[in-house]
């Protein structure tokens, strides 16, 4: 029995030791870091917005081809798709990086600082990534050239996205992730499993988190058109004051969140972010428009929290005798990390940094249209710190803000998680 026992640990541990990574993989990473630098630095200064990534796009394709991966540009507009066949059986792994920048003028001292001006829905603004976006890619292109390096001891086949529109398509437009799905991102060749990584600014360089289940909130958009009736400001007996209508229905969407909803649950987000109506002070005028968001980490809290709203909506307009109408446009669903999945990567993720810089975060409600994603295939998504030794989270600029900086250091790890994850994912 003994001799049984013997027999299958050595088999085993065979069979564990086959999907070790190479024993060159940290000469390969010293390797390819710099280069990993260079690329960051060039995509941001040299930013895209959402569906404009022509060159962007461009310039990934052709690095990917020149290194011998089989690549499908442009797809979903300017994204792009990069297959990798191991050398070893195994599953087929997806990883994503997103490759779009905002409409924000930079502010950063850095050398390499965005001075890009485009039109946005119309208006001339400044582009920036203020999202790390400019890190993903360069992570993932580093992954790409790490693992064609590897390729003989790569266990199954890796499926490289790199995804434009991730902050979403212009208006009228197509784009992101569910474009990328539609034109067959995922199924040529079909995925087992879908990873993706995203910069946090204010999270330690050389540190990684994650959230099982549940990650990041739904993403809806609402549109609320209120119709009433106009006259002078000096008489207002005279209006139905969409203004104050609009009002009114404000502070009853806080009160769906605050006095409606069980917020031990699950957090949940209503934001008015624009309010329109009127053009002179003295005249009341006949509609305003109110623009905002909604975030859930629950999906039924969700779906009640809409029918809710479009409830609040039309009983307050009634009351007034005004008319209004709502609508919500889903952008992105619930980040969820499939659980079993999760305590899987987390085994890659401790290897790449050490557990003592691996954290289970909380979840946040930011959204990440990754979450389409994860309705094809199990999903894994994580973060990677970007802010500088000595500094706290409290005096460093926040995502899509001008002033937003990441710390080049801890790019690697990001490289380095990647590749455990592949390898790692092929063991049962």
């Amino acid at each position: 029995m003994r001799k049984i026992i013997l027999g299958l640990v050595l088999l085993l541990s065979t069979q564990m030791k086959a999907q070790e990574l190479p024993k060159n993989f940290t000469a390969l990473l010293n390797e390819v870091e710099p280069q990993l630098i260079s690329w960051r630095q060039h995509f941001h200064e040299f930013p895209e917005l959402s569906n404009r990534e022509f060159k962007t796009g461009s310039f990934i394709a052709d690095y990917l081809k020149s290194i011998g991966l089989e690549v499908n540009y442009p797809i979903a507009k300017t994204g792009v798709v990069a297959i990798l066949k191991g050398g070893k059986p195994g599953p087929v792994v997806g990883l994503r990086a997103d490759i779009d920048a905002l409409p924000i003028v930079e502010r950063t001292p850095i050398t390499f600082a965005s001075k890009v001006k485009s039109e946005y829905n119309g208006q001339s603004v400044g582009v920036m990534h203020a999202c790390g976006h400019d890190a993903h890619t360069a992570i993932l292109m580093a992954t790409a050239k790490m693992l064609k390096q590897m390729q003989k001891e790569v266990p199954g086949t890796v499926v490289f996205l790199f995804q434009p529109a991730e902050e979403g398509a212009p208006n009228g437009e197509e784009g992101g992730a569910p474009l990328m799905i539609k034109e067959g991102a995922m199924d040529k060749p079909k995925m087992d499993v879908i990873f993706g990584l995203h910069m946090a600014a204010q999270s330690p360089a050389g540190t990684l988190s994650y959230k099982s289940g549940a990650a990041q909130a739904s993403s809806d958009l609402f549109k609320i058109v209120v119709n009433g009736k106009g006259s002078h400001g000096a008489m207002p007996w005279a209006s139905i004051d969409p203004i104050v209508v609009s009002a009114e229905i404000i502070e009853a969407l806080q009160h769906i969140v605050s006095r409606e909803s069980d917020l031990t649950k699950a957090p949940l987000v209503i934001s008015v972010g624009s309010l329109h109506s009127g053009v002179r002070a003295n005249i009341i005028p006949e509609s305003a428009e109110m623009l905002g968001t909604i975030r859930s980490l629950d999906a039924t809290m969700r779906k009640e929290t809409h029918e809710k709203m479009r409830r609040v909506v039309q009983r307050i307009a009634e009351s007034a005798g005004a008319t209004a109408t709502i609508d919500i446009h889903t952008q992105t669903m619930i980040n969820y990390n499939d659980p079993t999945l999760a305590k899987k990567s987390v085994n890659a993720l401790n290897k790449a940094a050490g557990i003592d810089h691996v954290m289970e975060s909380r979840w946040t409600t930011a959204a990440e249209d990754f979450s389409f994603y994860g309705d094809k295939a199990p999903s894994f998504f994580f973060s990677l710190g970007g802010m500088q030794k000595g500094k706290n989270a409290n005096e460093v600029s926040g995502h899509h803000t001008p002033d937003f900086y990441l710390e080049e250091s801890g790019f690697i790890l990001g490289v380095k998680a990647f590749c455990n994850l592949v390898f790692d994912n092929a063991k049962p």
